[in-house]
């Protein structure tokens, strides 16, 4: 069976999207990730739980913040991006659970009442969101350079010091500058993976 997708639209999304390393300067508007965002909240999570927290870091003095903790050869390319989005797991999600899960609101103490329950699920369940964010900016037209290269810990302490975020992942976004794409590297087979038993 094929897929129902448009083909055009399964190459902006999949086959011809590449993580960027160069942008052009052209602006990342607020209404572009408002738009992906209203489209990427729909992203399963267990008992919708939605841990997935945003920082955008559009201020010189919050890049050269972020550009501190970033790996160097991540520096430059943080750097001259239009727009970074710090993507990172809300461990105190359960809060709001009684609007997100209401036909269950006492999901929230019945199963997160403890820290270690919650970080694990919120780690899983935003990486899931966080999938969708980079397909979310991809649809509308923009390249992501989703980055893990960064001290974590630095990244948290800078930009979550109430302590109830872990960062997950930093992405560039914009327009895909000159150069900006390496060539595509293999990928596994259906069936060096799948295995029907």
């Amino acid at each position: 069976m094929s897929l129902i997708l448009d083909p055009a639209a399964q190459d902006l999304l999949f086959r011809e999207a590449h993580t960027a390393n160069t942008f052009t300067d052209e602006p990342v508007t607020d209404e572009q990730v408002k738009a992906v965002y209203d489209l990427v909240k729909y992203a399963p999570t267990a008992f919708n739980q939605s841990p997935l927290r945003v920082v955008l870091v559009r201020s010189a003095e919050a890049r050269e913040r972020l550009l501190g903790h970033m790996s160097e050869g991540n520096r430059a390319k943080t750097a001259a991006a239009p727009l970074t989005a710090i993507l990172a797991a809300d461990n105190e999600f359960h809060e709001e659970l009684p609007k997100l899960f209401p036909h269950f609101p006492q999901a929230k103490d019945a199963f997160f009442a403890e820290r270690a329950v919650r970080e694990r699920s919120a780690a899983f369940n935003a990486a899931l969101q966080v999938g969708y964010f980079i397909v979310g900016v991809r649809a509308a037209g923009l390249a992501a350079g989703p980055m893990t290269g960064y001290d974590a810990e630095g990244v948290n302490k800078e930009f979550f010091a109430d302590g109830e975020h872990s960062v997950l992942a930093v992405v560039n976004i914009g327009k895909p500058g000159d150069d900006a794409f390496r060539p595509r590297s293999p990928r596994l087979e259906y069936d060096e993976v799948v295995t029907t038993v």
